[in-house]
């Protein structure tokens, strides 16, 4: 059983509100990005979702595009993102999944990417454009390695792409509880239960909901209706304005989320 799958049968056992946190990798820079990772995961994340860099984002808004531009600037790239998860792999129990775009993974090359995020302990794969009707080939390689394809889901996804991703998807589907970029709201979206609910009907795959959380106050109310909230805007928010003292910081956003 995979370590996505581990986890979410544990926060289903436990009827415990899950905790998904994205950082971007190399923010501020690699060596600080690895020490962010060990410490959300020390306070408490349930699985760690970690950005690739990219420069040319469609799906980010301005907190995540700045630190995707302060990570460039360090030297990162999608060979670096896998470097730094390799680095912290084996003092992380937590699942760790792969944000990113289809361009970094083409000019990687599709069966090197496979086999170094394999390699590097990457336990579940996400790549924001690439389309549910054109990802039946990836899915089918990434599993071969017992890495798991998440699909976002949103509130304008048709019947008929639900019910793809839903067959094709492992790990967790991903669910945009708003439409536009990512970025910290003060509200969970209206829509977010009724679009949870409707996704209950063709999957059993735990469902997790983001795209504006950032307190522990959405976290709570998320739990009433999928099996974890993700907050990334936030996090990173608390990234770029720490510095050096990133880890530190983001372990304790983490931890206040929690209500530690």
């Amino acid at each position: 059983m995979s370590r996505l799958a581990t986890r979410f049968d544990a926060l289903r056992a436990s009827k415990a509100p899950g905790l998904v946190t994205y950082v971007t990798a190399g923010d501020p820079t690699p060596a600080v990005s690895a020490d962010v990772l060990l410490a959300i995961a020390a306070a408490g994340a349930d699985v760690l979702e970690v950005g690739v860099p990219f420069s040319d984002p469609i799906a980010d808004g301005p907190v995540i595009q700045r630190a995707t531009e302060r990570a460039l600037a360090a030297g990162g790239n999608l060979g670096v993102t896998l470097d730094i998860i390799a680095k912290v792999r084996a003092k992380i129990g937590q699942p760790i999944v792969l944000f990113t775009y289809v361009n970094p993974v083409m000019r990687m090359g599709t069966d090197a990417f496979i086999a170094r995020a394999a390699s590097a302990g990457v336990d579940g794969v996400l790549m924001l454009d690439l389309p549910i009707e054109e990802s039946a080939d990836l899915c089918a390689r990434l599993g071969t390695q017992g890495l798991d394809q998440i699909f976002l889901i949103s509130p304008t996804t048709s019947d008929a792409r639900l019910a793809e991703a839903a067959r094709l998807g492992r790990g967790f589907l991903y669910v945009i509880s708003r439409l536009g970029v990512t970025g910290a709201r003060d509200q969970v979206s209206g829509a977010a239960a009724p679009l949870v609910e409707r996704i209950r009907r063709v999957t059993s795959l735990p469902i997790a909901v983001g795209f504006g959380l950032s307190k522990p106050e959405h976290l709570a109310e998320v739990a009433a209706f999928a099996d974890a909230a993700v907050v990334g805007s936030a996090l990173v928010t608390v990234i770029g304005e720490a510095g050096a003292d990133a880890p530190a910081k983001a372990g304790a956003f983490v931890r206040w989320l929690r209500g530690r």
